[in-house]
């Protein structure tokens, strides 16, 4: 591998601060497309998917521990598979501490097809805390297009699939697939899918994750 030029270090502040005016271009960017993500429609969601977790069944509406909002990772781990997808577990060992996201009225879950009696000694494993809850037996994967039918077989994709609560009714608000998820696991950027952004009403200022209420 050959070595970008060598400069001295006031070229090198120059040169910096010509790219530091692009990202701050992106930056503003992004700020935009999250606004505007904010204000995609939503969908009701008038199926009651249950799911099977380590304390038995669960729905949807479960699944949000009573927050507002809730961020679904769609994990692929298809019901005969040994073990979970490989990338999928990168991006699991990514996400941080839970009670940053709890602070700010949103839950975490994973969800994936196979049956818990395979997730829950893959969890264990891994070494992982993370809520998570099998879809076997229910449409969940393939109504959010997580699973789809390829020359007459099922094949999965990863996703994140984002909610929203009022109430007793839940709202799909938005999804992405596949390489929309690079870039994806700090808390900062989970917030930016939600429809509520990084300062729901009633969020509470960063602290240390053994300090929050």
């Amino acid at each position: 591998m050959r070595l970008p030029e060598i400069v001295s270090r006031e070229q090198w502040r120059a040169a910096r601060a010509d790219l530091l005016a692009k990202e701050e271009a992106v930056r503003r960017a992004r700020d935009v497309l999250n606004a505007e993500r904010r204000r995609l429609p939503v969908v009701e969601i008038d199926t009651e998917y249950v799911f099977e977790g380590g304390d038995g069944k669960a729905t949807l509406l479960d699944l949000f521990e009573g927050r507002r909002q809730l961020v679904v990772h769609h994990f692929m781990f298809a019901p005969e598979w040994g073990a979970g997808c490989p990338g999928c577990s990168a991006f699991l060992d990514q996400v941080g501490h839970l009670a940053h996201l709890h602070a700010r009225g949103t839950s975490f879950a994973v969800v994936s097809r196979a049956p818990i009696t395979r997730i829950l000694p893959f969890k264990a494993r891994m070494g992982w805390a993370l809520p998570w809850f099998s879809s076997y037996g229910n449409d969940f994967n393939r109504d959010f297009e997580v699973t789809l039918e390829r020359d007459g077989t099922l094949a999965d994709r990863p996703g994140i699939s984002c909610f929203l609560r009022e109430h007793d009714r839940v709202f799909h608000t938005y999804s992405a697939y596949e390489d929309g998820l690079d870039g994806l696991g700090s808390v900062p950027s989970l917030l930016d899918l939600t429809a509520l952004g990084r300062t729901p009403e009633g969020s509470d200022r960063v602290r240390h994750h053994d300090e929050y209420h």
